[in-house]
C-alpha cells in the first residue's frame, strides 16, 4: 500500500489524536503527554513540567481547531503512521534552539520542530517523505526559507524527534549555526 500524506486540518483531528493516544508513543509511553504542544507553549520549563497530559491534549485540540497548529500526517492503510510539525516560524512560542543567526533573511520562514514516526515504520523513509511533501506545500504558500533544528549526538529513535542531520543535509539544508545541543539548518525554497 502507498504512503499518503495529508495536511493537518480540523477534519483530521481524530486521526491526529489516535496517532498520539495510541500509536506514536507505544514504545515510549512516558513521552505520550506532549501532543506536540511544547513549541506552542509560552511558559518556561518549570511551568511545562506542571502541565498534564490532559492539559496538553486539550490545548492541542484547540490549536488544531483554530488552524494554528499545522503539519502533515502520513497514513498507511488509512492509519496514521507519521507526523511532521511544521509551520510558519512566527507561530511557535519557541523553537528547539534560541540560536538566532545574524543574517537578515527576506521572506517568510517555516520551522520543522518535530517528527514522530510509528515504531513499525521507522527507518523506512516516512520522515523524508513528510519533509519533501512539506517543502512542496510550503513553496506553494510562498514560504522563502525552511529551518530545522536537529539535535547533536548519537541519538535513540525517541531522541531523534527533531529529525537527524543526515536527513536535512541530504535534502539540501545547510548548517547555519550551532550551540551545545542543536544545529540550526536552513534551506531556501525559492
Amino acid at each position: 500500500m502507498e504512503l499518503i500524506i495529508k495536511e493537518l486540518t480540523p477534519d483530521l483531528l481524530e486521526d491526529f489524536l489516535n496517532f498520539f493516544d495510541n500509536i506514536a508513543f507505544s514504545d515510549n509511553p512516558e513521552w505520550g503527554g506532549c501532543y506536540c504542544h511544547f513549541y506552542h507553549f509560552a511558559g518556561n520549563m518549570e511551568q511545562w513540567g506542571k502541565c498534564t497530559k490532559e492539559h496538553n491534549r486539550n490545548a492541542t485540540v484547540n490549536l488544531i481547531k483554530d488552524k494554528v497548529m499545522t503539519g502533515f500526517l502520513a497514513f498507511m492503510n488509512n492509519e496514521p503512521v507519521g507526523w511532521c510539525n511544521v509551520n510558519s516560524k512566527e507561530v511557535y512560542k519557541k523553537t528547539p534552539t534560541d540560536i538566532e543567526p545574524e543574517d537578515n533573511l527576506k521572506g517568510n520562514i517555516a520551522s520543522v520542530v518535530c517528527f514522530l514516526i510509528a515504531p513499525a515504520y521507522r527507518k523506512k523513509g516516512v520522515a523524508r517523505k513528510l519533509l519533501n511533501h512539506a517543502i512542496e506545500i510550503l513553496k506553494e504558500k510562498d514560504i522563502a526559507w525552511i529551518e530545522a533544528y536537529p539535535r547533536k549526538g548519537d541519538l535513540s529513535d525517541a531522541h531523534s524527534y527533531h529529525g537527524p542531520v543526515s536527513l536535512f543535509s541530504s535534502e539540501g539544508f545547510t548548517i547555519i549555526r550551532e550551540d551545545e545541543y542543536f544545529f540550526l539548518m536552513r534551506k531556501s525554497l525559492e
